[in-house]
């Protein structure tokens, strides 16, 4: 389970290439013997049951993983993005005591008292009895924890997932035979590799099919476009904001394209103006998908073969997908709610969080997602917003993602984020953050009267600012936390200095005044 396909493919396939990284070009054999190498490399360096992986994408860290099964050790992947504080509670709430890193990356952990594994100064041995078919592979449980996956912290610390062998091995499948994964497909590895959506997409999926995998350390517009171009890329899996950064290149042109299969976009919602200027402009579309840490990447996919613009597509096998009211009681399709989803892809629970973990999962197994969403009468899966970022004002119900959508449909509005603040006479206010396009100042009243006109007025943001980028996690998602504390804290006593004209694009709608 999970690690036998590479094995089997560096015996049936040796010389098939399985990665092209920063360091050169790697075989199913090599990529076999490295792993059985480091299987031997970390059962001398920890007795722990864990091993933590600080690692940028690629033939070392896919090795390191599936060494680290080998073991008999679960994963857990360190997001080097993350702060030191969040580092060092990662590494303390896992209770492990070694991790394999490199030097560039192993500053993190100086002030920890911790085991590191430098990858850099191991020789690339032979595999245990220097023939794949001669590994002796542990027998894991269906049910036992093959890798421990820290959330980006956008709401707090990080909490730590726990992803089985069996959860793992059913999101992969899944994705294989939802949106038909082929062994000749060539995957660009842009996703980290601490994110379930490279783990499963970019390592797990490729490497159980026999295909290759083209990784970047680092994430670059041009980079990206180049791996493209030069390995005959096929599919892509990356995050919204790295397909803007595509297409702001002047150099792209859909020729540099014609070998895609599918591009799909996870991580965060895909904003429509963004799909629909990629298409129109490279004649690729990106497939929206839906899916998070706790359900071991998917729940519903848009695919080459069955794609509505506007949703997430639907649901991937075994996905059970239930929209539900307030109570938890079923809403019938057309209407939103809470998406709760049931499956052998959805977590064992919190780790260390046990109230936290019955609160998310209910006694018949359903993940409470906290996404708003709807199912129409084809079965796409439309999202609608985030339960926790309702903003009730006087009562009515107002979705953050609807507000969104309006106002980076103005043709100045590069991304948008809407929050709520606090407010004495309606509860709560509708609050907007915008970045603009390059060349683009609107003036105030435009994007007022653009807001009226497809907004009713309960819905209006109260306040709009534009400022120079959004405040994102490590992966990418936008930290509504910080803007709200900054809508609370600095909105109400800079709004009177700012609307004298300091600030053109900052304005107060006197609605309801």
């Amino acid at each position: 389970m999970l690690f036998e396909p590479l094995f089997t493919h560096a015996a049936n396939q040796p010389t098939s290439l399985a990665i092209v990284d920063d360091r050169g070009r790697f075989s199913y054999a090599e990529l076999a013997a490295m792993a059985g190498a480091m299987s031997l490399t970390i059962a001398a360096h920890t007795e722990q049951p864990r091993i933590g992986l600080l690692l940028p994408p690629g033939a070392g860290y896919v090795a390191s993983f599936y060494g680290a099964l080998l073991a008999g050790k679960a994963v857990v992947p360190i997001n080097y993005l993350l702060s030191d504080r969040e580092i060092a509670h990662c590494i303390a709430d896992s209770g492990i005591d070694a991790v394999v890193s490199i030097p560039q990356l192993a500053g993190r952990l100086k002030e920890l008292s911790l085991n590191v594994i430098d990858l850099t100064r191991l020789t690339e041995q032979a595999s245990p009895g220097g023939d794949p078919k001669s590994v002796r592979f542990p027998s894991p449980r269906a049910d036992e924890l093959a890798v421990l996956l820290y959330t980006s912290g956008t709401s707090g610390l990080p909490k730590g997932v726990l992803l089985t062998y069996g959860n793992l091995q059913s999101g992969v499948d899944a994705a294989i035979s939802h949106v038909d994964f082929r062994s000749t497909h060539r995957f660009l590895g842009v996703i980290p590799l601490f994110h379930v959506f490279g783990i499963v997409g970019t390592m797990l999926a490729p490497i159980q099919l026999g295909a290759s995998t083209v990784y970047m350390a680092r994430f670059s517009p041009l980079g990206m476009l180049n791996a493209i171009r030069e390995h005959g890329i096929s599919l892509v899996l990356a995050v919204p904001s790295m397909y803007g950064a595509m297409l702001r290149l002047k150099e792209a042109s859909p020729q540099d394209f014609r070998s895609i299969y599918a591009m799909i976009s996870g991580g965060e919602p895909l904003p429509a103006a963004l799909q629909e200027a990629f298409e129109a402009r490279f004649g690729v579309a990106i497939l929206d998908a839906y899916g998070m840490t706790e359900t071991s990447l998917g729940v519903a996919l848009n695919t080459p073969q069955a794609r509505k613009p506007g949703s997430v597509g639907r649901p991937l096998p075994g996905a059970e997908v239930r929209i539900v009211d307030d109570v938890g009681a079923p809403l019938p399709p057309g209407q939103s709610g809470e998406i709760w989803v049931k499956g052998p892809m959805v977590m064992k629970g919190y780790h260390n969080l046990s109230q936290e973990s019955a609160t998310a999962l209910t006694a018949d197994g359903y993940f409470k997602t906290g996404d708003l969403g709807m199912i129409d009468a084809d079965g796409y899966l439309h999202l609608t917003g985030r339960k926790k970022d309702l903003i009730i004002v006087a009562g009515e119900k107002v979705s953050p993602t609807e507000v969104e959508g309006v106002l980076t449909a103005h043709p100045a509005i590069a991304e948008a984020a809407v929050v709520g603040r606090k407010d004495k006479s309606r509860g709560e206010v509708v609050v907007a953050f915008v970045t603009l396009r390059e060349g683009q100042a609107p003036a105030p009243e435009d994007l007022r009267d653009f807001c009226r006109q497809r907004l009713p007025a309960w819905k209006l943001p109260r306040e709009i600012r534009v400022i120079d980028e959004l405040p994102r996690s490590p992966t990418g998602k936008i930290l509504k936390r910080v803007l709200v504390q900054d809508s609370d804290a600095s909105i109400q006593a800079s709004a009177a200095k700012e609307n004298k004209g300091n600030n053109p694009y900052f304005f107060v709608d006197p609605i309801g005044e």
